[in-house]
């Protein structure tokens, strides 16, 4: 399944580099990723498969709840199919 994740917050080092170690030890691949710098914010939107993931999507949630805490970041995960359904004109 293919699923969207989104993370705003103040950039500084690691970010990327924090979440795509979270991601991995989850066995979820990044197939795209798209981030930006706007002044001091940090935006970054990933199109992740978790076709092979150790975890329930609700577990993966879990887990990147705890990162946002513990990043002080905003971090969301969900499926693709209801990403794009709620972004249909």
């Amino acid at each position: 399944m293919k699923a969207i994740v989104t993370v705003v917050g103040l950039d500084r080092v690691g970010i990327i580099g924090e979440l795509c170690t979270v991601l991995a030890g989850m066995q979820i691949n990044i197939v795209d990723i798209s981030q930006t710098v706007m002044r001091d914010f940090f935006t970054m939107i990933m199109l992740v498969d978790t076709g092979r993931a150790n975890k329930t999507l609700d577990e993966i949630s879990a887990v990147l709840h705890e990162k946002e805490e513990e990043m002080n970041l905003s971090i969301r995960i969900q499926r693709e199919d209801i990403f794009h359904a709620m972004h249909r004109i």
